[in-house]
C-alpha cells in the first residue's frame, strides 16, 4: 500500500470517529477545554502582581530631613520689571538664520514665522496681564519629600442635586498646568449629574514645582508624590486624569493605590509593545475583524504604520536628546527665549497634527492663540524648568521600560479612554485590554491631537463626564 493510500484512509478513520459522536460528547467536550482555559486564565490572573510597591523617595538638597513642613501654603505667580526688560533684551539680541525656501516645519521652526512670533512677543505680548489669567485660579505650594509641589485646587460651583468628584488632572511635556485652563470651567461649573473639584499639579521640574536635586526621579515618584498631595488635601478617593507623562503617571497612581483611584481617564495609551500587536498590525490591514480592529482603526493604523520608522525618525529626535544629555541641549534653551520658543512651539505644530509640517506657520494659530502659546513658554521660561523637564525624560528612559515593576503590572481600575485621531500613535480598543483590565469607556474622538484639553477642551470636558458618570452609576448599583 502507498503511504498517500495511508494517510488517507487514517483521514476518513478520524472522520468516521467524530461523526460517530453524538452531540453531547462534543458539547462536554466543549465545555471541557473552556473550563481548561478558563482555569488557566484564572491562575495567570491570580499570580500577576495587582498593585506596584508605594515605596518612599527624598528629593530635597542634601540629607534627609526628620521631619517634613506638611503645611499648604498659599502662592501667587509674579513677574516684575526686571524680569520683562532682561526678557525684551534677550529677544532683540537674537540671532537668527533664514529658512530654506519652501521648507515650511520640515526642519522644524521656520525662521520667517519665528521672526512673528519674536516681534509680537517683544511688542504685543502683556506678561503682567497673563500673569493675573493665571492667577485667577487659587495656587499652592506644599513641601513632599523635600521638594515644593505646586498645584492650582478649583472647587465646584455646585448646584443641589450635583455631586462633587474629586480629580486630579497631570500635564505632561512641554505642557503645564496651563493646559487646563479652557477645560477647567467646563468641569467645575457644569449642570451635569457630577460637578470637580479638580486639582492640576505641576509635575517636580516643571514650572513652578521644585525640581529634584538627586538622580533618579521617574514616573512612579511623581504619582507616589501626588497620592501624597491628595491626602495631604484630605483626599481617599478620587479620579485621576491625564495625556502624555500625565497619562504614564496617573496609570502609576492607579498601580499603586488602586482603593484610591475610583477611575482612571486617559487620553493617551501607552500600550505594551510585544508579538501580539505586530501580528495582529500584519494581520489587521486584510483582515480586521480577525483581530478586533474597527473601521476607525483601520484608517488611524494604516498607511501612517507602514512608514512609521521613518516618521519616528523625523519626530523623535528631542526624545534621543533628552533622554541621553538632556544638560547639554538644555543650555541654550535656558538661555535663549526664541530658541526655548522654538524649542517648545514646534510640538504644538506637529504633535497637534503632522499635517502642519506643511505649512509655513505651523498651523499654530489654527488651535491656539499666540498668548495662550507664549503664556506656557513663559512657564518654562521665567521658572528656568527646561534643563529639569528634559531630565524627566533620562529618568524614565534611562532602563529598559518593558522590565520595570508597571509595565509587568495591569491596571484594574476602572479606565476610560479618549482617542484623538491626530494623536502621535494610535491605540485600538483591542490592544488597551492587554495593559487595562477594565476598560468601561472608549471613545473614538473626532478631532484633535495630543493637547486635547488645550486643544479641544469641550470633547475632553464630556468625555470624562460621561466616564465618571458611568462609573458612579455602577458604583451606586
Amino acid at each position: 500500500m502507498r503511504f498517500e493510500d495511508t494517510i488517507m484512509q487514517t483521514i476518513e478513520s478520524i472522520r468516521d470517529t467524530l461523526n460517530n459522536l453524538d452531540q453531547t460528547k462534543l458539547q462536554l467536550l466543549a465545555l471541557s477545554s473552556a473550563g481548561i482555559g478558563a482555569l488557566l486564565c484564572y491562575l495567570a490572573w491570580r499570580k500577576s502582581p495587582k498593585k506596584i510597591p508605594v515605596g518612599d523617595g527624598w528629593w530635597g538638597a542634601g540629607e534627609k530631613s526628620i521631619t517634613e513642613d506638611k503645611t499648604i501654603h498659599k502662592f501667587v505667580v509674579k513677574t516684575s520689571v526686571e524680569e520683562i526688560e532682561d526678557l525684551h533684551r534677550r529677544i532683540d539680541q537674537t540671532r537668527y538664520a533664514d529658512p530654506l525656501e519652501d521648507s515650511c516645519f520640515h526642519y522644524g521652526f521656520n525662521s520667517s514665522y519665528l521672526r512673528r512670533v519674536a516681534f509680537y512677543w517683544r511688542h504685543q505680548f502683556d506678561w503682567e496681564k497673563q500673569v493675573k489669567v493665571i492667577n485667577q485660579y487659587p495656587h499652592f505650594k506644599t513641601k513632599i519629600e523635600g521638594i515644593d509641589v505646586h498645584f492650582i485646587h478649583v472647587r465646584p460651583v455646585q448646584t443641589p442635586g450635583q455631586k462633587v468628584v474629586p480629580l486630579m488632572m497631570v500635564h505632561g511635556w512641554p505642557g503645564s498646568f496651563y493646559e487646563f485652563y479652557r477645560i477647567l470651567p467646563l468641569l467645575t461649573e457644569t449642570s451635569s449629574n457630577v460637578v470637580f473639584e479638580v486639582i492640576c499639579p505641576s509635575i517636580p521640574g516643571y514650572g513652578y514645582s521644585e525640581a529634584p536635586h538627586k538622580i533618579g526621579f521617574n514616573s512612579l515618584d511623581a504619582a507616589r508624590i501626588f497620592h501624597k498631595l491628595m491626602e495631604r488635601l484630605g483626599f481617599t478617593q478620587y479620579y485621576v486624569q491625564g495625556g502624555d507623562w500625565g497619562s504614564l503617571i496617573t496609570s502609576n497612581m492607579a498601580q499603586m493605590k488602586p482603593e484610591c483611584v475610583r477611575g482612571l481617564h486617559l487620553n493617551m495609551i501607552f500600550a505594551t509593545n510585544d508579538l501580539g500587536q505586530l501580528l495582529s498590525l500584519l494581520v489587521g490591514r486584510y483582515l480586521p475583524f480577525l483581530v478586533g480592529f474597527s473601521k476607525e482603526d483601520v484608517k488611524r493604523l494604516y498607511p501612517y504604520m507602514e512608514k512609521s520608522i521613518y516618521e519616528i525618525l523625523r519626530e523623535t529626535g528631542y526624545l534621543h536628546i533628552q533622554a541621553t544629555k538632556p544638560d547639554t541641549a538644555g543650555c541654550g534653551l535656558n538661555d535663549s527665549p526664541v530658541g526655548l520658543a522654538a524649542y517648545i512651539l514646534e510640538k504644538f505644530s506637529s504633535w497637534t497634527d503632522l499635517g502642519n509640517r506643511d505649512l509655513e506657520d505651523g498651523g499654530l494659530e489654527k488651535k491656539f492663540s499666540l498668548d495662550d502659546l507664549l503664556t506656557n513658554v513663559m512657564i518654562y521660561w521665567t521658572t528656568c524648568s527646561i534643563i529639569p523637564s528634559m531630565r524627566f525624560y533620562k529618568e524614565n528612559l534611562k532602563q529598559n521600560l518593558k522590565t520595570r515593576v508597571d509595565s509587568v503590572t495591569k491596571v484594574f481600575v476602572p479606565t476610560g479612554v479618549a482617542a484623538f485621531p491626530h494623536e502621535l500613535a494610535h491605540c485600538p480598543r483591542s490592544w488597551t485590554g492587554a495593559r487595562f483590565r477594565d476598560v468601561r469607556s472608549y471613545t473614538y474622538m473626532p478631532r484633535g491631537g495630543h493637547f486635547a484639553a488645550f486643544e479641544e477642551p469641550q470633547l475632553l470636558a464630556q468625555d470624562i463626564m460621561q466616564f465618571v458618570e458611568k462609573v458612579e452609576s455602577k458604583r451606586r448599583k
